[in-house]
């Protein structure tokens, strides 16, 4: 397997796991929820759903991530957003609290690292996930991939949106 690179502050880190790519079939990963019980992918089939994956959300790029992704939620029906980082499941819902974001679901990596592996997101240094958004149709193929290059920079969310809008 090729390694892969992007950028975090201008300096490469390594990208750990399987790149996935449009058309792929969507991997079926486990993360943790807020109340700290397993949750896979596969809870959500039959769904169109964007995974907004990001470092931490203790960062301004990465709020201003969930808060889009929160927003945009509300306005669309029969969608589901995951929210996904490997930050502590306590910290998550503690921001989305504060922020009023009750759209987005969020899903801890920290445990697993099940999805940064099976997603090619894992930044090998860091043990952080890479930013980026993944589409994921309602029969579980992969219909969108966006990884960040620059990690300290927002995806391109328009383009992820038009995605879902066309799945709609």
């Amino acid at each position: 397997m090729e390694n892969r690179t992007v950028l975090f502050g201008g300096k490469p880190v390594t990208l750990a796991g399987k790149e996935i790519r449009t058309g792929d079939k969507a991997p079926d990963f486990t993360a943790v929820n807020s109340g700290l019980k397993d949750v896979r992918l596969s809870d959500y089939a039959g769904k169109i759903v964007i995974i907004a994956v990001y470092p931490s959300i203790d960062t301004g790029v990465c709020q201003a991530q969930n808060r889009r992704f929160n927003a945009e939620a509300t306005k669309m029906e029969d969608i589901v957003v995951l929210s996904v980082s490997c930050d502590l499941p306590f910290a998550q819902r503690r921001f989305c609290a504060a922020e009023g974001l009750d759209k987005v679901i969020t899903l801890s990596d920290h445990r697993h690292v099940d999805f940064g592996t099976k997603y090619g997101f894992l930044m090998e240094e860091l043990r952080l996930l890479a930013r980026g958004t993944v589409v994921v149709d309602k029969e579980g193929f992969v219909r969108y991939v966006e990884y960040v290059p620059e990690i300290t920079q927002e995806p391109l969310y328009e383009a992820a949106l038009e995605v879902v809008k066309q799945l709609q």
